[in-house]
């Protein structure tokens, strides 16, 4: 049986018990591995021990997955102190591995958290009034529902025509779940804009910095992925892209 590609899946740093541990929920990495049809490992954030590019090269590409913890705000150049919890280990993991997949022209795909970290680490801005502004949409379920109905918040996003997700899908338009306090602020240089919601916020963007393919969206495809084609579909351009076939 041939070899399948090989994805490098963020770690974050994470009580459990009296302890800090290197985590990553399952549902980022089955859905990866189910449906990009991958194998995966789990690249931790401890910067102090090791650095990015000395495990790129070993890797068919890097998915930022989301997390409860928000992108320090002085990382996109506000002063302000933000809402937590954060992870500055990650923080610094993240920014080093943007560069080095970049550099290695490895594919580097984003969800959530990932997507707004990879705007960051190239330049853009976060807001972190999504579910707050009256200007815009509730990007997040009320406080104090359960977790599985976080999920249950959805919009409609509107796919940029000719873009790849629109090629992918072959649809204007998708209903996505929205569980995210934070969004862009300014789009970094050089990402395009795949899909925007209702009230204009960026919610995927594509790039193919220094050749390889990058692909991010604000949504999680990996909940309940097996029970939502569409979901499935996002990992299958991680697949492809894996494969260079994207």
């Amino acid at each position: 049986m041939p070899a399948r590609p090989v994805l490098g899946i963020i770690a974050c740093n994470r009580s459990v018990g009296t302890e800090i541990a290197q985590t990553v929920i399952n549902r980022y990495a089955t859905a990866a591995m189910r449906h990009a049809d991958c194998a995966a490992l789990i690249i931790p954030s401890l910067p102090d021990y090791m650095r990015a590019d000395e495990i790129v090269g070993r890797l068919d590409g890097v998915l930022l997955t989301g997390t409860p913890s928000n992108v320090a705000p002085a990382l996109y150049g506000d002063p302000a102190e933000g809402e937590g919890p954060f992870d500055p280990d990650r923080d610094r993991m993240m920014t080093e591995l943007v560069e080095a997949v970049i550099a290695a022209q490895r594919p580097l795909f984003g969800i959530c958290r990932g997507f707004q970290e990879i705007n960051v680490a190239l330049g853009g801005t976060l807001r972190r009034d999504t579910s707050a502004s009256a200007q815009l949409l509730h990007h997040h379920a009320p406080d104090g529902v359960a977790f599985d109905a976080m999920f249950d918040h959805h919009h409609k996003v509107d796919l940029v025509e000719g873009g790849l997700l629109a090629a992918a899908y072959e649809t204007p338009s998708l209903d996505v779940n929205s569980v995210h306090y934070q969004g862009i602020g300014e789009l970094a240089d050089g990402l395009t804009v795949e899909a925007r919601a209702p009230d204009g916020l960026v919610e995927a963007y594509s790039a193919r910095p220094n050749g390889a393919p990058l692909l991010a969206v604000q949504w999680h495809p990996e909940w309940a992925t097996d029970a939502n084609g569409q979901s499935q579909t996002y990992f299958h351009l991680l697949g492809r892209a894996l494969r260079g076939e994207l």
